[in-house]
Parts: structure tokens; sequence; C-alpha cells
């Protein structure tokens, strides 16, 4: 199957404040924005599954006089390459290393929410030496986005449903487009417990039910959700085996979690217990490890409370010994 270009879905885009650019990486076109003069620190902003770059807009705003920020759309979401048959956090991990060298050309802060954060981890482990300074994992799945983690609850037990709820009706690459058929589909595939959880996770989100498919999921291939429900994205990337070879300090923010009583299934990004062991896996290896709960946020913290979020992100990053490339200007 062939890979398919911004231009193949072009109808679907719309403008944003920040003018967006393509960088060829070999197998993928990368779409990103940026933002914030060149002489400052680097960062480096990692959507979530079914988020685009534009939904950090209003931070990077907020962010712009501390750092120069780089908001990316991964493959298979927005204007970058859609790759049928190759969704990985590996394949993620190795476009953003290339992004780095070829883009930023210098180090960085990564920052990454739900599956995003999970690809700030593998980079955090995994990115040439001296590329990433510090990372920031926002409400990132660790174990919960495996189909068989050491630790916990797997996907299935949690937001799994949701995943092949999107991948059933609208299909791979959207070939198939029901929308109407899904919203309809809802209440009998995703049990009730889900979807009061799933809108307290994302109030604005998918987790309700819109007239119209939301502008994320328009730029967003189901693909990229069957892939983790059924393991395919993870099974090179066992996420005890990637912490045990993160390299750099780490600031972890734990958002909305809940644990049905009926099923014991969860929803929410991650238990305490799988962030109890992430603790232990990162300060083993030497680095720090900030544990930030905030039990009453939506999953995306930089989406609902921009200024909360640059304010705990910019406070950390100033709180870590010699961070003059860290913690930017006027921090």
């Amino acid at each position: 199957m062939r890979y398919l270009e911004a231009a193949d879905h072009a109808d679907i885009y719309v403008p944003h404040t920040y003018p967006e650019q393509i960088v060829d990486l070999g197998e993928i076109r990368m779409n990103y924005a940026v933002a914030g003069d060149p002489a400052l620190p680097a960062m480096l902003l990692i959507p979530a599954q079914t988020e685009s770059w534009w939904g950090y807009e209003e931070a990077m705003r907020l962010l712009a006089d501390r750092y120069q920020v780089y908001a990316v759309d991964l493959r298979g979401q927005g204007r970058s390459t859609w790759t049928p048959g190759r969704y990985s956090v590996d394949i993620f991990g190795g476009d953003l290393v290339r992004f780095i060298d070829r883009v930023i050309k210098r180090p960085v802060v990564v920052c990454g929410l739900s599956s995003g954060g999970v690809i700030a981890a593998w980079l955090s482990a995994f990115a040439a030496p001296g590329q990433v300074h510090a990372a920031v994992y926002e409400d990132a799945p660790l174990f919960a986005s495996q189909a068989g983690p050491a630790v916990g609850h797997s996907i299935r037990q949690g937001v799994g449903p949701m995943f092949r709820l999107w991948h059933k009706w609208l299909g791979p690459q959207w070939s198939i487009g029901d929308f109407a058929g899904m919203q309809q589909a809802m209440g009998r595939e995703i049990p009730g417990w889900m979807l009061d959880a799933l809108r307290r996770m994302a109030p604005a989100g998918t987790g309700g039910a819109p007239a119209a498919p939301p502008q994320d999921l328009r730029e967003y291939d189901p693909e990229w959700g069957d892939a983790f429900v059924s393991g395919r994205a993870t099974i090179n990337c066992d996420h005890e085996t990637m912490l045990r070879h993160v390299k750099v300090p780490v600031l972890f923010t734990h958002h909305f979690h809940h644990v049905d009583p009926d099923t014991g299934n969860v929803l929410g990004a991650l238990t305490d217990l799988q962030v109890g062991r992430v603790r232990q896996l990162i300060e083993a290896t030497g680095n720090s490890f900030t544990y930030r709960p905030f039990p009453e946020m939506p999953h995306s913290l930089h989406g609902y409370d921009p200024a909360t979020y640059v304010a705990t992100v910019t406070e950390w990053a100033g709180s870590l010994a010699g961070t003059s490339a860290l913690a930017g200007r006027g921090s």
C-alpha cells in the first residue's frame, strides 16, 4: 500500500496561528511549526494520539519567550505522511531523532502527551548522545499502552475499546469513514462507565457525541490506535527495558484516572502502581524523577490549562542543576 501525503487529503486541513513547514526525513515528510527566537534553548513538543501539532498552539505562545519551541505532526497525523503498516514507538522515535538532527540541530527538552509522552520516554532513553537535555512525560501511558505490560493493566483493559471503535467504523486511513455509524454504535460497543470517564479525560474531545468529526480526529489515521491495541506498536519496545535506559531528568504529570469497580478496568493514562514502577526504574538509572499529580485534570493539561502546563514545566526545568540551557531566558 502506498504512503499518503497531505495532498491526498488536502481538503481536511484548516489554517492556524503559526506557519507550517515540511521537512523530508527520508521515509516520511514531517509537518511542524516553530515559535520563539532561535537564540533561546530548544523544546520539542510531541502530540498525543489524535492530536496534531496545533493542539499545543496556546502553550507555544506562552513558552515562546523562554524557548524556541518546535511542535510536530507525527507520521499518521496531520499533514505528515501517513504510512500504512508502519506505526510503532520505535519508528516514531527514529523519526524524531532525525528531526532533531536535521531541523533543531541542538539539544532539546522533549515534552510529550499520552503516546507522545511514551515517545518522549523513548527519546530520553534511546536518542543519539547529547540530543536530549531533559524530558516531560505528560500523562504518559507507560506500561498501560502495551498489550502485555510487565506491570498493571494493559491497553485492552483501558482505552483500547475506543481505539477499536475508531478503527472499525472509520477504517485505516479513513477508508470507511462512517462517523454517523460510529456515533450510533458507541452506546453498544463502549461501556457506559468508560464513556463517562472519557468525558472527564477529554471534556471537549471525542469522548462526547459531536455531530461531525472533530478536526483533530479528521487529521488522524485510525490505524494508529489499532497498532497499539493489537500490540504491533510496542512489540519491539518493552517499557520496562526502555525505562532502564533513561539518561536524563524526568518530569511526570499524572491526571484523572478511574478504576471501574465492576470490571477492574481502568480509564486514564495509567494507574498509581504503574507510575510507581516508572519512578523506580528511572531513579535506578541515577536520574531524577519529579512527580506532579493533577487528579482532576483532563488528559491534556497543555490543552485544557496551558498556563498551568507552562508554569509546571518551566518551574521544573528551572529547578534542575546547571539549567541555563534548560530553563530558558527569564526563568
